[in-house]
């Protein structure tokens, strides 16, 4: 609005006090005096939600209802809650009325006790459905604390390299493989690659990914396993097939030995029907983090949120 206002030649502050204070109709708005602790939109309630959060300014979360229906644009929010307590959110929710959140048929969340608990209480009739990515991106930082855990290795040897050739006054031989990387370096530019599926990579990522599976069979096979959850989810089947499946990654995985993998597969096991639920239609949880991300994006426009409540305003003419 001040750049607006600038054009204009209209004094630029003057006219944002403006906008907000009268053009917006902020003043008017039903839900400012509770805004910036939570707001409501029960008319756009659909059998088909995303439960998740965000930080709108200093790291501080709040808990966001949204419908799948919307795909991300107008009649997306349905309630915006500042904080993550079950027991808060629950009691915000409870004021949508329990004839439309009765309607409700499918949840979908990430594997969070608290929010499975919102949903439970909250649209009794609603299947939970654990979002697949927030499985797989388990599956991928396992990989990715191996790879750390070489790399640390690796400056470690590095480091007594250069000091052992100090002390004998030598000049120190690095080893450098055959795309140029040394293995300190090979390691760290490895971390993307191992996000991606092999037919994702470019030439000179395959090349890399030669040489470190073959200096590191330990990481090779603990990417093997990320890639067939991964081509699990992939596959469109039924939800017994995937039971068949995801028991036989088990048990490569407690073959393997990885530690990591070991504490994915319980974590699974504990969350393990609402995961499979998945298989049933297919629905993640892709929405609520694109969503998330254009409130972020909104954020970063205005070079962080200071009125909170004139935020939250700002979102609901825009999002819901």
């Amino acid at each position: 609005m001040e750049t607006i206002g600038e054009m204009y030649g209209v004094n630029g502050k003057k006219f944002r006090r403006q906008y907000k204070k009268s053009i917006s109709e902020f003043r008017n708005w039903e839900q400012k005096p509770h805004a910036e602790d939570w707001a409501l939109f029960p008319e756009n309630c659909t059998p088909s939600l995303s439960l998740d959060e965000v930080a709108l300014s200093d790291g501080e979360l709040y808990t966001i209802i949204t419908s799948k229906e919307a795909k991300g644009r107008r009649h997306s929010i349905i309630a915006i809650i500042k904080g993550t307590q079950s027991e808060t959110v629950i009691e915000r929710v409870s004021k949508i009325s329990k004839k439309l959140r009765k309607k409700v048929r499918e949840v979908t969340l990430d594997m969070a006790g608290s929010m499975r608990l919102i949903a439970k209480r909250c649209f009794p009739n609603a299947v939970q459905v654990i979002d697949r990515f927030h499985v797989q991106k388990l599956a991928i930082e396992a990989v990715q604390e191996l790879r750390i855990r070489h790399r640390w290795e690796a400056i470690e040897l590095e480091n007594d390299a250069i000091k052992k050739a100090k002390e004998e006054k030598m000049k120190m031989d690095i080893e450098v493989f055959e795309n140029g990387d040394t293995r300190k370096q090979l390691l760290a530019r490895s971390r993307y690659l191992l996000y991606k599926s092999r037919e994702k990579w470019t030439g000179s990522q395959s090349t890399r990914a030669g040489i470190l599976f073959t200096e590191y069979p330990d990481l090779h096979k603990a990417y093997e396993l990320s890639d067939k959850l991964r081509k699990i989810y992939s596959q469109n089947i039924q939800k017994s097939v995937a039971m068949l499946k995801l028991a036989h990654w088990f048990k490569e995985v407690e073959d393997s030995g990885f530690r990591s993998f070991s504490t994915l597969t319980k974590t699974i096991m504990n969350h393990y029907s609402d995961i499979l639920n998945y298989f049933d239609q297919r629905s993640t949880n892709a929405a609520a983090e694109s969503f998330n991300a254009k409130i972020k994006n909104f954020r970063m426009q205005l070079r962080g949120v200071k009125d909170k409540a004139f935020f939250l305003f700002r979102l609901s003419k825009i999002f819901a």
